[in-house]
């Protein structure tokens, strides 16, 4: 593969709800340019772009993956990603390196909530976009009702660039609706022909549609188009690509990839409307980390080199590969890169294009362009290469926070070890899982983004690391407290001959009202009762009790435990004696001043679309929770800002996206602890003693 320099380069990432037939249209695109002997297809798992193990076996994109195509004397990367919503962080990881977003869409199914999702992420940075309708050849397409839905969706920013006819009811060609000239495809390629009788109507009425949209590229446009004179096709053309740049025109094409019709001419169109890498990004900001101040760095191969670590793959023949994206100046076989994250040095000993599992080795990469390393030693996801002379730090992407937690139960004796070491080399392929081991529970748990993504994680761990897991709820947190105020005697007393032991308390407990605190200890002894020695003693018997309560042996919070009285003997107190006296007083004590379980409380805010917002609260009701208020975002949704227990939320975001057919969001933070409703208190205190018994039987 040649090199390439940004001016003939486009980084496109393909999005779109999933089952539109993103990976089927880059099979089609891989064969027209004869990168590949036949076109292969999801069904049978042969696709150059999903080649993952759980890819081929689920037939979805569960991964990112790079397909480069040289066309035309340019270089296009499409960058595959999946359409399911567990899996967005490859979506960020894509757009985060791409400058144009190709969305498509389904021609029987219409705008879906992955064609709503995609539109808003490549918006929210700012990305253009292009629309491929696709399977326009099934017997259901319906272009004119995607137009429309697409116009209600997104605005007048759609320029349909095609009009769709057939012939003996099959996808024969299409009207170039900036041209007004008739295209019938013959062998995959496209040939002029008449326009078919009866279509002029529809025609002109695409034809004003784009016309519209390029109006606003333009002043001198616009004013044509008040004053209704003709756009010359040449005006148009141009229109289009400033269009694109300026991200106010969307140009949308049609055809039907598993028969190759339509994509040929989609090629064309990227080289022809779309801006390469240098227009649509020629610059970026970066911070300056010699002067520690915001800088913009041109994408221009003499410029000091600038490189983003946008995704790592843990392959097991090569090793780790490093993906990245060359921003400023260039990465030359054998150069020394800076990583000015980890102040370390990497050499550049290969360098690779990769075309979905196909590494294929070059010298060199310039601006714009994007590539692979092997076996760098200190560089992660998110990380900068750069010039030494001058460091430099990329903005890192934004990843969605995973919120749906699951403990890691390994199936296997001697497993627990093996597995913090593979969630290691998982959580560098993968930036939306997070992984802990609860140092309460001792649970090791996984958080993600969705319950598809912990059943790959669960696969992986079974194929990559050979460990059998199962994923459970995780034990909840629960806190125990009282309500009341008690004062009890706390006495130990043994003979055992010789010296005895002897110690004697009474103590004071009620709420300390500090739920920060597990406990407060005052000692308010008078006349020397107690000698002073023993106060330690009776304190760290009350430290061992509140690690597990007397209710349901659940860390206490929130008590004031005071000394007030007590004896000792001369001969057999000692400290211990003191410890298991508090205890025991202790014990009695907490079981005797209304003892009660508190819950972790979550604070929520939920962002929905209005039609979702009484479905939105009728759940939250069924949770137990309380809507604290409600309120517009900046894009017209719905924000709610709730409270729950974190019981009732281990599957809200699964949930949420079920109610809200995915287009729903939300955050979520602990808050505070509050007592539980007795109901909930009894059941509770239930499963804890079961759970308590099953440990002792193991």
């Amino acid at each position: 593969m040649k090199i390439y320099s940004s001016d003939a380069i486009r980084n496109v990432a393909v999005l779109g709800h999933s089952g539109s037939g993103k990976t089927t249209m880059l099979e089609a695109a891989l064969n027209i340019a004869q990168i590949t002997s036949r076109q292969g297809r999801v069904e049978d798992g042969n696709t150059v772009s999903d080649y993952d193990a759980e890819e081929i076996r689920r037939k979805v994109s569960v991964n990112a993956s790079i397909i480069p195509i040289e066309w035309l004397d340019n270089k296009i990367n499409f960058l595959d990603t999946p359409g399911y919503f567990d899996f967005v962080g490859e979506v960020k990881q894509a757009l985060a390196v791409a400058d144009l977003a190709l969305i498509v869409v389904s021609a029987k199914s219409g705008v879906e909530v992955g064609t709503e999702k995609a539109w808003e992420y490549a918006t929210q940075l700012g990305i253009p976009k292009i629309i491929f309708v696709n399977s326009m050849d099934d017997e259901n397409a319906d272009l004119d009702k995607v137009i429309a839905e697409l116009k209600s969706s997104f605005g007048k920013s759609i320029a349909p660039m095609q009009i769709p006819f057939k012939e003996n009811g099959k996808f024969a060609g299409f009207i170039n609706a900036v041209k007004k000239e008739g295209r019938k495809f013959v062998n995959g390629r496209t040939e002029p022909c008449e326009l078919p009788s009866g279509m002029e109507e529809e025609t002109d009425e695409m034809h004003s549609m784009i016309v519209e949209a390029v109006a606003e590229t333009n002043d001198d446009l616009m004013e044509k188009f008040f004053m209704e004179e003709d756009f010359t096709v040449k005006e148009i053309q141009e229109g289009i690509r400033v269009g694109i740049k300026d991200n106010i025109v969307t140009p949308v094409f049609c055809g039907a990839s598993v028969n190759q019709i339509g994509v040929r001419v989609l090629l064309n169109s990227i080289i022809e409307y779309a801006p390469p890498s240098s227009t649509l990004r020629p610059s970026i900001k970066v911070q300056d980390l010699k002067n520690n101040e915001e800088t913009e760095l041109k994408a221009d191969v003499s410029e000091p080199l600038a490189a983003f670590v946008f995704k790592t793959i843990a392959d097991p023949y090569v090793g780790r590969l490093s993906l990245f994206r060359v921003f400023a100046g260039a990465i030359r076989r054998d150069s020394i890169l800076y990583n000015p994250q980890t102040e370390s040095n990497e050499k550049a000993a290969h360098i690779y294009v990769l075309r979905g599992r196909e590494q294929i080795e070059v010298d060199e990469l310039q601006a714009g362009d994007i590539g692979a390393l092997s076996k760098l030693q200190s560089t992660a996801t998110q990380h900068t290469l750069c010039d030494r002379s001058r460091p430099v730090a990329i903005a890192p992407i934004v990843f969605p926070d995973p919120l749906l937690s699951m403990a890691v139960v390994p199936k296997g004796k001697g497993d627990e070890d093996k597995i913090s070491q593979a969630f290691s080399k998982l959580l560098e392929e993968d930036k939306t899982l997070r992984f802990e081991i609860n140092s309460e529970t001792k649970q090791s748990v996984v958080y993600g983004l969705g319950d598809s993504q912990l059943d790959v994680l669960v696969n992986k761990l079974k194929n990559k690391y050979k460990i059998d897991v199962d994923l459970i709820n995780p034990t909840i947190p629960y806190r125990e407290m009282i309500k009341g105020k008690v004062s009890v005697r706390g006495r130990h007393k043994k003979q055992s001959g010789g010296h005895g032991q002897f110690g004697d308390v009474v103590m004071e407990f009620e709420p300390s009202n500090d739920l920060s605190k597990q406990y407060i200890f005052e000692e308010k002894i008078f006349g020397g009762a107690v000698p002073r020695q023993y106060f330690p003693a009776v304190e760290k018997g009350i430290q061992d009790c509140v690690k597990a309560g007397p209710l349901a042996a659940y860390p206490v919070v929130g008590i004031r435990c005071k000394l007030v009285d007590g004896s000792y003997h001369p001969v057999d107190s000692s400290e211990m004696a003191f410890k298991l006296a508090a205890t025991i007083a202790f014990k009695d004590g907490f079981m005797k001043a209304k003892p009660a379980i508190l819950e972790p409380i979550a604070k929520v805010e939920i962002t929905v679309p209005d039609d979702y917002t009484g479905d939105i609260m009728g759940d939250m009701n069924k949770r137990r929770g309380r809507i604290l208020g409600m309120g517009k975002d900046e894009n017209g949704k719905q924000k709610i800002s709730a409270e729950a227990p974190m019981a009732e939320m281990f599957k809200y975001p699964t949930d949420l996206r079920s109610i809200t057919q995915g287009r729903g969001d939300f955050t979520m933070e602990f808050d505070r602890y509050e007592e539980a409703p007795h109901e909930v208190q009894q059941k509770v205190i239930e499963t804890r003693k079961k759970e308590l018994e099953a440990l002792k039987e193991n």
